[in-house]
């Protein structure tokens, strides 16, 4: 039987194909993301090395995806032909897009990568490969061809953003044209075969709103979030990972003004800020040569003669939070950064910890001085069973009593009960406490949520 017809995604008719019935082909395609069947494999494997030899590489991510697609399809029904392997229209279909991924994108990883719920990609060697959907980690039915196939795909995303990955150099962190963060790991430092991270990030930023909607925070938290940044109070994002920090970093920089010069410096690229006088920096490992490098401390001080209205910093991990700390004591209110921490009195421990590594000779006292000076407010963000990722506490720091820093809790997240579905209840609940920066917030102009000034709910 001789089938003809017009592939939507191919602009010429494809003719001369055989139409087997279902129970005689040699696989079936899956409405899922991976394959399974090794004979697909196989198959995708011998057609992928053929375009390789036949197709001009050269420039090919240059040229318009419609006129690459048309010159896949006629050489794959042209070796699918002299291969004698027939394959009926939704087969021809789905190779030729795993094709196309193979040759422009990173082979099976494109429809993760395509699929906006997941936010996290863990690949487990080439035969294992987890995502996390909403909060939880689950396996897919995606894997590589072999080892060979994995490491083809870590290097052709190094290579684009002027990295190498070797024996040599078995460790590298990218970033790909989305921003989403890669890290990767290959042998010998991967004992199992090569490993690949991907954490992505909304397309559409969150806001507050949206943080509303999801569980993350109350209502009147997010008006009090959006104040605390109007009144240019430092503030502190505590918790560990995966918990959200930089999510709510980039909802809370919605408040931030305008007419503001805000000054990022990251780690790797993550925020998103949606003003336009935005001035980001991003730190750079050292060369093969174990030259070049620019760590998080030199930006920050660079930062400072750079005229800032505002200072935010990705994430403080080391030095850099003692500098971060003197500019926020010297005129660059309204600063904030992350931490990783399990607890706001945690946060503060390693903060003085940061501070010890930053080499400097203070006492214990004088760091903790400087902290209770610089930082008005600490917020904890917590990862619950059910993924879901919620603001647990806010606390506002008063100042020292002796050698302790005393902090007053405004705000807290009760788990009252887990259904049987798994997921996680509980309340927003308010201590009552009248804050410090009450006044702030009257001499700004700002509203005060009435939650702040009566009693608790």
């Amino acid at each position: 039987m001789r089938l003809s017809f017009v592939d939507p995604q191919t602009p010429a008719p494809v003719t001369n194909l055989r139409l087997e019935p279902a129970e005689d082909r040699s696989f079936q395609t899956r409405a899922i993301w991976g394959q399974r069947d090794d004979a697909y494999f196989d198959l995708k494997t011998r057609m992928h090395r053929g375009l390789i030899e036949r197709m001009t590489l050269s420039g090919l991510d240059r040229r318009p995806p419609d006129q690459v697609r048309a010159e896949v399809s006629e050489l794959v029904i042209a070796m699918l032909q002299e291969d004698a392997h027939p394959l009926n229209a939704d087969e021809l279909r789905r190779l030729n897009a795993d094709l196309m991924d193979e040759l422009l994108g990173y082979g099976p990883l494109e429809p993760l990568l395509r699929d906006p719920e997941i936010s996290d990609i863990l690949v487990n060697t080439a035969k294992e490969v987890y995502v996390d959907r909403r909060g939880r980690i689950e396996p897919t039915t995606v894997r590589f061809s072999d080892e060979q196939h994995l490491l083809r795909v870590i290097e052709r995303i190094v290579d684009k953003v002027g990295r190498r990955i070797d024996e040599s150099q078995p460790m590298v962190d990218a970033r790909l044209p989305d921003g989403s963060r890669v890290n990767a790991v290959v042998p010998p430092i991967a004992v199992d075969g090569a490993l690949l991270s991907i954490r992505r990030f909304a397309r559409v930023p969150y806001d507050l709103p949206r943080l509303v909607a999801n569980g993350t925070i109350s209502s009147p938290t997010a008006d009090l979030l959006s104040g605390l940044v109007k009144a240019r109070l430092n503030i502190l994002i505590s918790g560990g990972t995966g918990t959200g920090k930089t999510t709510l970093l980039n909802a809370m920089s919605e408040a931030l003004g305008e007419d503001e010069r805000i000054v990022t410096i990251e780690d790797a690229a993550e925020l998103q800020l949606q003003q336009h006088h935005v001035v980001r920096m991003e730190t750079r490992p050292s060369n093969i040569e174990g030259r070049g490098e620019v760590t998080q401390r030199e930006l920050v001080k660079n930062s400072l003669r750079m005229r800032p209205d505002r200072i935010i910093v990705g994430e403080v991990r080391a030095g850099e939070a003692f500098d971060m700390l003197q500019a926020m004591n010297t005129g660059h209110d309204g600063s904030m950064t992350t931490v990783h921490a399990n607890t706001p009195r945690d946060a503060l421990t390693r903060l003085e910890q940061m501070i010890g590594m930053a080499g400097v000779d203070v006492s214990t006292r004088s760091m903790r001085a400087q902290i209770a000076s610089a930082i008005q407010i600490v917020i904890q963000l917590k990862r619950f069973s059910d993924g879901a990722r919620r603001l647990v506490s806010l606390q506002e720091i008063e100042g020292m009593e002796g050698d302790v820093i005393t902090m007053q809790e405004l705000m807290r997240f009760e788990q009252t009960h887990i259904d049987e579905a798994g997921r996680v209840h509980g309340r927003f609940g308010w201590t009552g406490i009248r804050p410090r920066f009450f006044e702030t917030f009257r001499t700004c102009g700002l509203h005060v949520p009435t939650v702040l000034a009566g009693p608790a709910e």
